[in-house]
């Protein structure tokens, strides 16, 4: 499956999360489809059983039906289940998921940030640092978290299409390309 696909696939569920007569809330279905995402790929006979030709499309259905009836899934998030099974896209879970989440960010006006630091930043970095980048950006942030020590201290921050290098590794690349060019 390309990324466009599950992109195709995200929207459509994006679309009927936020048509009101849903019946759920955006940050429960993402939750809902995380566990589902977990679900189908934490057991590998699991998933090669969804993904078989030689099992039929009934037992597959009743068996995704005992599991959302479980976990008690949402009508909309079994249904929506039932369709990537069917297709046999279940192995396009995560991607879906991740484009599920971009999705409902945006409808929600949230801005998503990927930001990379030396080390774990406590609670008041990361809100100075989420602080900024709204500011930045004039939309709220949905940060997401790494740490990457090779950076040496600071952090990178990536937003859309721009990036913010605070990094010490990247100080010392620049200053670098400047000694360089200098000679």
């Amino acid at each position: 499956m390309t990324d466009a696909l599950a992109v195709h696939y995200a929207q459509a569920l994006a679309d009927a999360v936020f048509a009101p007569d849903s019946g759920i809330q955006p940050e429960e279905a993402i939750e809902q489809l995380r566990s589902a995402a977990e679900l189908f790929g934490g057991n590998t006979d699991f998933h090669r059983v969804l993904l078989s030709p030689a099992v039929p499309k009934s037992a597959k259905s009743a068996v995704v039906g005992k599991i959302a009836d479980h976990f008690q899934f949402s009508r909309l998030i079994r249904n929506f289940l039932m369709v990537i099974v069917n297709h046999r896209r279940t192995a396009e879970i995560p991607r879906i998921v991740e484009a599920f989440e971009y999705a409902v960010d945006k409808h929600l006006g949230f801005e998503r940030a990927e930001i990379i630091a030396a080390a774990e930043l406590t609670d008041e970095q990361k809100r100075q640092v989420e602080d900024s980048l709204a500011r930045k950006s004039g939309k709220r942030i949905r940060p997401v978290y790494e740490i990457d020590p090779s950076i040496i201290g600071g952090l990178i921050a990536r937003l859309g299409s721009k990036e913010y290098d605070g990094s010490l590794r990247g100080r010392l690349e620049a200053m670098r390309r400047q000694l360089a060019a200098a000679s």
